[in-house]
């Protein structure tokens, strides 16, 4: 737990809540009779609500002149499954879970929504034992660096989407993305894609995750093809 919570940048008063936090149904259930362990499914449901709250405070501030539902497709773009795992993954989370051998076998540690139920959790503790501002201040460590390496346009539009349908006129042709450079240390990775229209390259994207540099690879190709977004 020390270790978790020197990566977490806090040290908690009760490790209880930590320890619950890391606590998969599957270890629960097997620990039945053998002490109690609760799992970590009410904090989940706690943290998503802190989670919300957070996010949509610092967008409402900070955007003050986007709509409801340009700032409803931000918060989603910030607080789904995948970007949680991302999360997740920054602060090595799965190592720290407790899993039943059965989900342990089956790569539960490395599944992406074990890793985003932990993270809600991780952060309904951090609400419990330090209060709003900690859990504030844990959320905007992740969601920051999302808004600052990318556009505000580019959390509107799905570019890889507008591409796939603009090739789909054409049945025999076929894309694909494809990882060419990943640097950076963990918590600050840059991932570089390129777009393949059959073996051609018609497309180079950078971003903090695959899913940026994917729509910035995009982007790019339906510039080059003159098609404005």
């Amino acid at each position: 737990m020390k270790d978790l919570q020197e990566i977490l940048r806090y040290r908690f008063r009760d490790e209880g809540l930590l320890r619950m936090a890391l606590t998969h149904s599957s270890y629960a259930n097997e620990m039945r009779g053998h002490g109690a362990a609760e799992c970590n499914e009410r904090l989940e449901f706690l943290g998503d609500s802190v989670l919300s709250l957070v996010v949509s405070s610092y967008l409402f501030q900070q955007y003050p002149d986007l709509p409801e539902g340009e700032l409803t497709k931000m918060r989603a773009s910030l607080v789904c499954e995948k970007a949680l795992c991302g999360y997740s993954k920054e602060l090595r989370l799965g190592d720290f879970l407790l899993l039943g051998k059965g989900e342990q076998q089956n790569g539960g540690r490395e599944r992406s929504s074990i890793l985003a139920d932990a993270f809600e959790a991780v952060l309904a503790a951090l609400y419990l034992d330090g209060g709003y501002e900690v859990a504030k201040k844990h959320v905007l460590r992740f969601v920051l660096p999302e808004l600052q390496h990318v556009d505000d346009d580019e959390l509107f539009k799905d570019y890889k989407t507008v591409l796939q349908e603009v090739i789909q006129r054409n049945p025999e042709e076929r894309l694909e993305y494809i990882l060419t450079d990943e640097s950076g240390p963990d918590h600050q990775k840059n991932f570089t894609m390129e777009v393949h229209l059959n073996s051609n390259v018609i497309g180079v994207g950078v971003g903090r995750s695959k899913k940026q540099a994917e729509q910035s690879a995009a982007k790019q190709a339906l510039a080059l093809m003159g098609i404005e977004v």
